[in-house]
């Protein structure tokens, strides 16, 4: 049997006090790049996503835990134990994500531990910010940070996007924010606090969006699939569904046309001619694709070098990258998880053990 190889965080010890999404995420970000993660859940009932179903796997569980807390090793504690204070004096990195001054009232917080452990580097989420007491959920994050706001159909409700998407973007600065402290702890030996808030996750990830407010004072609304800034950047209707098409620039765009057999038009010249006429091309475009299905119009224009595709389901996007040979599932005893996407040439990414169950 060939033994793992040593991951690019081998030795260090994570005490992952974290529950639900965000730091969890994180901490097994760190386990899949060779930490020693320990989750420390509440006796009995463990991680709230441990209840949160259906669906579940065929052994009970919830399939929402089981996708975040790979390679941790599970310890059920309660948060006043002394195992719980020796685990976070011992720890070169503790994730946590309760409301903000829980981890003080259990002789838990960051500078209650530092005296002990000085090279801590302490991970905290938090829905709003250290001085905002309220809790933090996806949901409401994204309704008050504006996502849902750019989200859905032209004049059509509010949307969420359909995955916890601010509690993933969360969880990823986090990890980056841990990263850094670490490589800075390399210089100097001493930890920090690294704290990463849901809103302030929520406002980086509107990138375009959030820079066409600040600098132009343009506030965005509803597009449904259209992009605010390129054509034609959405969905178009086919003989049988709908495809994407993702012109990024004008060479794409005379690929497009040539490959359609659409004559020449002044405006659709450029970019910013396409953006202004956006519902001519639309019509354009989709009086040639309503001919053909979409597989068809899919093998025709990525020969042409044309970015398309299918709306696929989420089963589909798993088994394209599996054709792709992106090796995307992981199965750990029947626990099956997506992998991860980071690629290391020298200190791969391991998996070491399932998600555990509630100790």
């Amino acid at each position: 049997m060939n033994a793992i190889p040593a991951g690019p965080l081998d030795g260090l010890l994570v005490a992952d006090f974290s529950r639900v999404l965000a730091g969890p995420l994180a901490a097994m970000t760190l386990g899949d790049l060779g930490a020693d993660v320990v989750k420390v859940e509440r006796p009995g009932t463990g991680d709230d996503t441990r209840a949160w179903g259906p669906p579940h796997a065929p052994d009970g569980t919830s399939t929402y835990y089981l996708s975040v807390n790979r390679n941790k090793r599970g310890v059920a504690l309660d948060l006043a134990s002394p195992e719980a204070l020796d685990l976070a004096r011992r720890a070169d990195i503790l994730v946590e994500n309760f409301a903000p001054g829980t981890m003080e009232r259990f002789g838990l917080g960051y500078e209650q531990l530092r005296p002990a452990n000085p090279g801590l580097i302490y991970a905290s989420v938090t829905g709003f910010g250290r001085a905002a007491p309220s809790p933090g959920y996806d949901f409401l994050v994204q309704a008050l940070g504006g996502l849902m706001s750019i989200t859905g159909a032209p004049g059509g409700p509010p949307t969420k996007v359909g995955v916890a998407l601010v509690d993933v973007l969360a969880g990823q600065q986090l990890t980056s924010g841990i990263l850094a402290a670490l490589y800075a702890r390399q210089r100097t030996g001493r930890g920090q606090r690294v704290e990463v808030s849901l809103l302030g996750s929520v406002l980086a990830g509107l990138v375009n969006q959030a820079s066409a407010v600040l600098n132009a004072g343009v506030v965005p609304g509803r597009m449904g699939n259209r992009h605010p800034s390129i054509a034609p950047y959405e969905t178009y209707a086919t003989a049988d569904g709908d495809l994407v098409l993702a012109v990024g620039n004008d060479g794409q765009f005379e690929r497009l046309r040539a490959a359609l057999g659409l004559a020449g038009d002044e405006r659709f010249a450029t970019n910013a001619r396409r953006v202004e006429h956006r519902e001519a091309l639309a019509e354009a475009l989709e009086a040639v694709l309503a001919a053909a299905p979409v597989a068809h119009w899919v093998e025709v224009l990525t020969a042409a070098g044309v970015p398309c595709g299918a709306v696929n389901t989420v089963a589909e996007g798993i088994a394209l990258a599996e054709r792709l040979g992106l090796a995307p599932v992981v199965d750990l005893d029947g626990r099956r998880s997506i992998a991860s996407p980071i690629e290391l040439s020298e200190t791969p990414v391991t998996y070491r053990r399932p998600p555990p169950d509630l100790k």
